[in-house]
């Protein structure tokens, strides 16, 4: 994904077709070493591609997509939704670690240490 990012911030900056050295550049500019296979395969990917064109299809495919969450996987298994209220009480009848209120004021690290 940072790949992509940086070759739609080299588009953006005015560049029609980042090369290579246009991304390693900006990788490196946030400390991101760059892998040279990724790097080609996004290059050879999005070549001679619109970006505004590469956008509108990933929208399209994004909106094929369901967002619905959890209410089919419900749905399907409903043994599994009650179970889950089970478990939560049995997690809350562990008894909690205490800590001291030294450990609280510092969060463990001693000003001096």
């Amino acid at each position: 994904m940072r790949y992509v990012a940086a070759y739609l911030l080299a588009a953006l900056g005015g560049k029609t077709s980042p090369s290579q050295n246009d991304i390693e550049k900006i990788l490196s500019s946030v400390g991101i070493e760059a892998d040279n296979e990724k790097l080609k395969k996004v290059i050879s990917e999005l070549n001679g591609k619109s970006i505004d064109e590469v956008i509108a299809q990933g929208r399209e495919k994004l909106s094929a997509l369901p967002a619905g969450g959890a209410a089919p996987a419900a749905a399907a298994a409903p043994g599994a939704a009650a179970a889950a209220p089970a478990e939560e009480k049995k997690e809350e009848k562990k008894p909690a670690k205490e800590e001291s209120e030294s450990e609280d004021d510092d969060m463990g690290f001693g000003l001096f240490d």
